[in-house]
């Protein structure tokens, strides 16, 4: 029996080879984008350095081979999806400007009040926002389809939803959180009984299984290149020619115009009717080799070895106490999300990243879903072929030391109460070697945190900016020194905020805007380590501080 060879498929992406946090980089965050094959990287590099040129227009040589690389990437498309011509083949930056190019100029023509365009509870946000905008300009109004218990869309749901006036139904093919391949047979089917166009999103679903959009018969399909280990910026929408030929350009400028005067303008023909503006060639052309990588590989098998790596994971994970999954069931494609009793969804992602694990937390772009499954938010892990098992039985390690670390009893004294705190950190920290440690001595002193009283959390001393639920308060003594009370619902962000009211307490409003934050998080080395979200999270704590001190001082 073949088997997929899982080493030699990974040794192609070089990022895989480094390190994070000084420790052997897993990269279980492949929902949110995937590595890239050399092969991909040398195409992206030999563009500019061989054939930068714009494409169509020009007559020389040079011109005409990047145009020759931009438009083979769109062949390679048609042939991958097996799209009915070249022609419906269109270029976007990726999946949510797909989405915004048929909302705007298909939504905007062809909508009119009390128009219903179905979408489920399972949708990114990039396929509920853009159809709220054009509901609000047309009048349209928005039905969502509810979900069985393992997270597919419900039919007999969606059948109740159907009436003559529904024009549009968007779902995703696989959503992004649950790992769920939906009924999209079904639900195109459906939308033709009734008029409606039926619009796929396939970002989570081309990485995972082989397409055609002829046997499916949908009206519009897309996804996004770097999902499927090509370059990001680039995206793809599918549309059915005479679909397509009847709407109206989405952008306007150069390259989409056959001929422009001042008493009036004809635009091309497809696909370049949406594609105006200098595009991102050097990606696309690096599509181009993405498809011809993938094709390089047995799908079938690639699959069977995802179905390997998932069920390695799931059995692992139901050994550690505490771990629910938001859906039943097993996924359909190696993305599972779940929870931990007792522990915020962003101190585990963040203890994970400490020893070089990458994962993704938080409402992952649903939150409309967050909200039906009555959560706060979760931890997601989805894996990909280059990903191993030993990566996966490591990560079940490592998770539950973090969760049984967690259970460390209450430090004894607390930094609060000392004037000299920053410099008592500083001196922790610059003591403290790895990572993983500082992000220990992190989590330990959260638990200082006295909690503040609920009626103090409120949206007044709400902490905007911040990725987890964060409050803040202040109080001013006889000597006008400040002392602040803070408290999160995730135990980082608790001990982050230790860190900040270290620097912070028992200084007067000048004392507070002259003293230098940066040069202490530099000495205490936390912003290089921290995630863009989380190390955004801790300035929006220092700026809430820094407005209460700025409005004393005038």
């Amino acid at each position: 029996m073949t088997c997929f060879d899982y080493q030699a498929f990974r040794q192609q992406f070089p990022l895989l080879q480094n390190q994070l946090n000084d420790q052997p980089l897993i990269y279980f965050d492949n929902a949110a984008t995937t590595q890239k094959p050399r092969q991909v990287l040398d195409c992206y590099q030999s563009y500019y350095q061989e054939a930068n040129a714009n494409v169509h227009r020009a007559s020389h040589q040079l011109s005409a081979r990047a145009t020759q690389l931009f438009e083979q990437a769109r062949v390679k498309v048609q042939k991958f999806i097996n799209a009915r011509a070249v022609q419906e083949i269109i270029w976007t930056k990726g999946a949510t400007e797909s989405i915004n190019l048929i909302a705007h100029s298909w939504g905007l023509s062809h909508l009119q009040p009390d128009d219903e365009i179905i979408l489920s509870h399972a949708e990114h946000h990039a396929n509920i926002v853009p159809w709220q905008l054009v509901a609000e300009r047309t009048g349209a109004k928005i039905k969502v389809v509810t979900l069985d218990e393992e997270g597919r869309l419900n039919l007999t749901s969606l059948k109740a939803q159907l009436s003559s006036k529904t024009r549009i139904i968007s779902v995703a093919h696989i959503s992004n959180v649950l790992g769920r391949i939906n009924p999209i047979e079904e639900v195109i089917a459906l939308a033709k009984t009734v008029g409606a166009i039926s619009i796929i999103d396939g970002a989570q679903a081309i990485a995972h299984m082989e397409l055609d959009v002829q046997r499916l018969d949908c009206d519009f399909y897309l996804f996004s290149a770097h999902k499927m280990f090509g370059p990001t910026g680039v995206g793809v929408l599918y549309g059915k020619q005479t679909l397509l030929e009847n709407m109206s350009p989405y952008q306007s400028g150069g390259e989409m115009i056959k001929t422009v005067s001042f008493s009036g303008t004809s635009f091309n023909t497809l696909p370049f009717k949406f594609e105006a503006g200098t595009p991102n060639i050097a990606g696309i052309s690096a599509f181009g080799a993405t498809i011809d990588f993938i094709q390089g590989h047995s799908r079938p098998l690639m699959a069977d070895y995802e179905g390997l790596l998932l069920s390695s994971l799931l059995s692992g994970l139901d050994k550690i106490r505490g771990v629910e999954l938001i859906s039943k069931g097993t996924p359909d494609i190696p993305v599972v999300a779940f929870t931990i009793s007792g522990h915020h969804n962003h101190d585990i992602a963040a203890a994970l990243d400490s020893f070089g694990i990458a994962v993704r937390s938080g409402h992952h772009c649903a939150m409309p879903l967050m909200e039906y499954l009555n959560l706060d938010g979760c931890i997601r892990v989805s894996l990909a072929p280059y990903n191993s098992q030993e990566e996966v039985e490591h990560f079940i390690e490592v998770l539950n030391k973090v969760v049984a670390g967690y259970n460390d009893a209450n430090p004894s004294n607390s930094l609060l109460v000392n004037n000299n705190a920053s410099d008592v950190l500083i001196t922790l920290f610059e003591n403290t070697k790895g990572w993983d440690q500082r992000h220990r001595e992190i989590m330990m002193l959260g638990k200082q945190l006295k909690r503040m009283p609920k009626e103090l959390r409120n949206e007044q001393s709400l902490i905007s900016g911040c990725e987890s639920l964060a409050w803040l308060s202040s109080n001013k003594n006889d000597q006008l020194e400040y002392s602040f009370t803070a408290d999160s619902d995730a135990k980082v962000i608790r001990g982050l905020l230790v860190i900040v009211l270290a620097a912070y307490n028992h200084k007067t409003a000048e004392q507070i805007l002259a003293f230098d934050i940066h040069h202490y998080f530099d000495r205490l080395g936390l912003i290089q380590h921290l995630s863009p979200s989380r190390g955004n999270g801790l300035l929006a704590i220092v700026d809430k501080i820094l407005a209460i001190a700025r409005k004393a001082s005038i």
